[in-house]
């Protein structure tokens, strides 16, 4: 899924008001995601919630763009990145999920800033920016231009900053990802996150995380698993294998044959 609604929301006062009271009736830890445009508002946002009760911790959006360094994305300046994570952390001492943009070179340097700031964990990934053109006005079909790019189409590239960020960090870190799929989830399990968030999926299917839930525990019975945590960072990458041609071109019937070659 391709969006550009932003993160319009109805406030802090109101989601206060009228959401948190529902919210509280549940019989499940309740974590609330932070959005803002300024470092004061985050803290500001946050203030106001550590006075309710019901609240087990705060996500923390740095993508957000920061309006008063020209939009640019707090989550693509590791020293901003850090900065968020360090005033927040005066403020609680409720867990704090730092979520991270994947548009940045090397995610694993981020995930160490919010590290050394104080966070107890990190969230990953956050949508891809991508882009959508109509061939008939020649105009984007995104009144914004670019958007954020979500669902099962970049599982691969959230698995790699998974990885990424699980060989980085020694503390938590959990996958925001779609998982149409049992086995999705497990793959995360896998390269190393420890929890799992489902997003884009909930529009397709609402019951989906309960079928997630379900499909976890059938696969520990039927493989005899004691403690679903024993996957987490189970991959085995130590992979030695044959490197077959990466690419093969027909010419004149001349078969040429493109080998990776190893660097001495």
């Amino acid at each position: 899924m391709l969006n550009s609604i932003g993160l319009a929301n109805i406030g802090v006062q109101t989601f206060i008001e009228q959401k948190l009271p529902y919210l509280r009736t549940l019989s499940t830890r309740i974590l609330v995601n932070i959005a803002a445009s300024s470092i004061k508002e985050f803290c500001d946002v946050l203030r106001f919630l550590e006075e309710q009760k019901g609240i087990a911790g705060y996500e923390i959006n740095v993508s957000c763009p920061n309006v008063k360094e020209g939009g640019m994305s707090f989550g693509t300046d590791c020293k901003m990145t850090a900065e968020i994570t360090s005033q927040l952390r005066t403020l609680t001492t409720k867990p704090l999920i730092i979520k991270l943009t994947p548009n940045v070179t090397h995610i694993s340097e981020f995930a160490r800033a919010a590290e050394s700031a104080g966070a107890d964990a990190i969230s990953v990934i956050n949508t891809l920016i991508g882009m959508a053109v109509d061939i008939k006005t020649h105009k984007p079909k995104l009144s914004t231009v670019t958007g954020g790019l979500s669902g099962p189409a970049i599982k691969p590239i959230a698995l790699a900053k998974v990885y990424e960020v699980a060989k980085a960090v020694k503390f938590r870190y959990s996958a925001l990802v779609e998982l149409p799929e049992l086995e999705d989830a497990i793959e995360f399990l896998l390269v190393g996150a420890t929890a799992v968030q489902i997003g884009t999926m909930n529009f397709v299917d609402p019951a989906i995380s309960i079928k997630i839930i379900d499909g976890l525990e059938n696969y520990a019975r039927e493989n005899k698993i004691s403690n679903i945590s024993t996957l987490v960072g189970a991959l085995d990458a130590d992979v030695k294998v044959f490197s077959p041609p990466i690419m093969v071109v027909i010419y004149e019937k001349i078969a040429l044959f493109i080998f990776r070659l190893p660097l001495h």
